[in-house]
């Protein structure tokens, strides 16, 4: 026997560009780290689902298939740092649970990297250090790991050149 239930989930629906400006904007700084740290990936995007009546309705940072995971962006982003901040959060909360990795990595210590606000200015944060007892560091401000280039390893293993014949 099926039940039919006259309440339905409301349907997700992608934000339209300039319905939220402070967020569009974080959100581009956001994929601007995500273009540079896993080049595969598509942007992410913004979705909203419609609240009960009288109440905001919910964003999310999705996947550009739409899907997410966590909690939503508060109602009203504050300052643009607090909107950086928090669709950062959002962000790798949906990347590292939907694609099953940590993000974004930091490139030295390929240790995954938490948002902190240094100066004011929300900065993916490192916890690994050059040697022990040494304090964690901040990799880059939210929205500029591509401006950071992989650093030198001299003790590396090099990967052995086979001779062309």
């Amino acid at each position: 026997m099926r039940y039919h239930s006259p309440f339905r989930p409301p349907e997700p629906r992608p934000v339209a560009e300039g319905e939220h400006p402070l967020w569009d904007e974080a959100l581009a700084a956001v994929n601007r780290d995500l273009a540079a740290s896993l080049p595969e990936q598509r942007p992410l995007r913004l979705f909203a689902v419609p609240s009960e009546e009288g109440e905001p309705e919910q964003v999310y940072v999705a996947l550009a298939d739409g899907e997410w995971h966590g909690n939503p962006l508060w109602s009203g982003p504050g300052t643009a740092v607090d909107a950086l901040e928090a669709v950062a959060e959002a962000a790798q909360e949906t990347v590292t649970e939907l694609l099953w990795r940590a993000w974004p990595l930091c490139s030295e210590h390929d240790l995954g990297m938490h948002v902190r606000r240094v100066s004011g200015r929300p900065s993916w944060w490192c916890a690994g250090s050059a040697a022990p007892g040494d304090p964690a560091h901040i990799r880059a401000a939210v929205g500029e790991l591509d401006t950071l280039q992989r650093p030198h390893q001299p003790n590396r293993k090099r990967r052995k050149q086979r001779p062309r014949g």
